[in-house]
């Protein structure tokens, strides 16, 4: 129990920084500068926080239970972190752009959690569906 509420916190806090953040890059710096600093501070931490995660295996072990799907969430957390520096540039609010971003993402997620997940779909999930696109609606009206 313990982990499935701390996990959501790191989660929180973690969008909290990151969002505050790339709000906060200045406009005129290169985005891709910025992602490179970005990158090798998470290199540095990943580093250390390899030498704490006690595995029977070692570093260069470590690598042979990976598969594809590592490289394709390197495309996508560079892509996520492009996209919202690019939304904050181009006038998105903090307190908007996230909150727009999340929505469309769970509801594309939805059937795919369905389809390839085999996740379960009720009547709650679709009161929840027509409530975010009701918030979306009303968000977005000016």
């Amino acid at each position: 129990m313990f982990m499935y509420v701390f996990s959501i916190i790191i989660i929180v806090l973690s969008n909290i920084l990151y969002n505050i953040s790339s709000k906060s890059i200045p406009q005129k710096a290169n985005p891709f500068s910025s992602l490179l600093i970005t990158y090798l501070t998470g290199t540095i931490i990943t580093i250390i926080g390899f030498k704490f995660y006690k595995t029977d295996k070692g570093f260069f072990q470590s690598f042979q239970d990976l598969n594809w799907t590592s490289v394709a969430l390197g495309f996508g957390i560079v892509g996520i972190e492009l996209g919202y520096l690019m939304a904050y540039r181009s006038g998105w609010d903090i307190s908007i752009g996230s909150l727009v971003a999340n929505i469309i993402l769970a509801l594309i997620l939805i059937p795919i959690g369905i389809l390839f997940f085999k996740e379960g779909f009720g009547i709650n999930k679709i009161f929840g569906i027509i409530l975010c696109i009701i918030g979306l609606i009303f968000i977005n009206k000016k």
